[in-house]
């Protein structure tokens, strides 16, 4: 398994002048929550594992051009424009600014060229969906692109987990974008290859009732998130429910194994459900307090649990640090599930307004 020095290259064989390229990589929902940092160990390292379903439609598409600059001038910092979807978009480069900052020692070639970082998201602007997974692992991506041009010898496994290292240092869950279809990042013992450096492929069995797995994204609110991940995860430290939390994490990932293993969907149904509820729990027991749902993120819970009790139809739910819905059920129930949002869930959408998503396979070269 690899380690943070293995990260940093020693020499490169090979030089290139200019060039570009261009990756999508998709957002991911957790099923087992990654919430709190281990800010004394480094950069973005999770306090507790996670497990996550790796989408396939929401995602975000990033062409990386680069121009070999002047000898003088490399010592200048990084050089880079960013355009969001055509446009300049100015209020998004201190992020960028402080990613290229972070991953400087692992890509020493950073300061050599000029970017233009040119990215879009096919998931619509400002729909409450964190674009900060998809962007930072389609990012990564297209850096990896250029280190390999510089050193062809690399082997593809060190090509994606040294990605999934580098997407990690910008947002934590991005780690969790570049592989599919479902992902484990932290140190979980019962999980061979699972690392807080980076995210891992779930290793063992998974049942065909986890295959090809459905994920309707309910928009509740489209509006800016009320609490930034950094100031989130930031409220963990002297929680005093916190390291109950974290062994509760370990826990449920240990009895996804055998769920996942064996198709069992009701249990299924209890660890998700109570994960995404858990989370905001935490953020509702920490100080300062916040309370993410709305009054229509509680109705369609319990609409939810209305259908699947009349129904004896195995859909739930899960949330991310926010209000909106991921409604998760298998693709043999899928014209069941559609016609139960179309007919009782959309009211509670802001402008009606949900996304049809699936398990997807990670990052692809375009």
């Amino acid at each position: 398994m690899f380690t943070t020095t293995d990260f940093i290259p020693e020499k490169y064989t090979h030089t290139i002048e200019n060039g570009q390229f261009e990756w999508s990589a998709p957002s991911n929902i957790a099923l087992v929550k990654y919430w709190g940092k281990r800010d004394d160990l480094g950069h973005q390292i999770p306090a507790n594992p996670s497990v996550s379903f790796t989408l396939n439609n929401c995602k975000t598409i990033t062409k990386l051009s680069f121009e070999k600059r002047a000898a003088s001038i490399v010592t200048t910092g990084f050089s880079f424009d960013l355009l969001f979807e055509g446009q300049s978009k100015e209020d998004f480069k201190p992020k960028i600014q402080k990613f290229l900052e972070r991953i400087e020692a692992y890509l020493p070639f950073l300061k050599d060229y000029h970017f233009t970082i040119d990215t879009k998201n096919t998931f619509p602007h400002s729909s409450g969906i964190a674009s900060s997974a998809s962007g930072m692992a389609a990012l990564a991506m297209n850096f990896m692109s250029l280190e390999k041009q510089l050193n062809p010898a690399m082997s593809d496994d060190y090509f994606y987990q040294k990605a999934s290292f580098l997407a990690r240092l910008g947002s934590g869950s991005a780690c969790r974008s570049i592989k599919g279809n479902m992902v484990v990042w932290g140190n979980q013992a019962n999980i061979e290859g699972s690392s807080d450096l980076f995210g891992v492929p779930f290793p063992y069995t998974i049942h065909d009732n986890f295959k090809n797995y459905q994920d309707t994204i309910l928009l509740v609110d489209k509006g800016e998130k009320q609490v930034s991940s950094t100031v989130g995860h930031n409220l963990m430290h002297n929680h005093p429910f916190a390291e109950r939390r974290f062994e509760q994490a370990h826990e449920n990932l240990d009895k996804l194994i055998s769920i996942f293993e064996k198709g069992n969907l009701d249990e299924f149904i209890k660890i998700v459900e109570s994960e995404a509820l858990t989370l905001h729990a935490m953020m509702m027991t920490s100080m300062p307090y916040f309370i993410l749902m709305k009054p229509n993120t509680l109705q369609i819970i319990n609409a939810i649990w209305k259908f699947r009790a009349e129904n004896q139809i195995p859909v739930c739910f899960t949330l991310d640090a926010g209000a909106n819905v991921h409604v998760l059920y298998p693709e043999n129930i899928k014209e069941k599930v559609l016609h139960f949002i179309q007919n009782e869930l959309v009211d509670f959408c802001q402008n009606a307004q949900y996304i049809c998503d699936e398990i997807g396979m990670g990052a692809v070269a375009l």
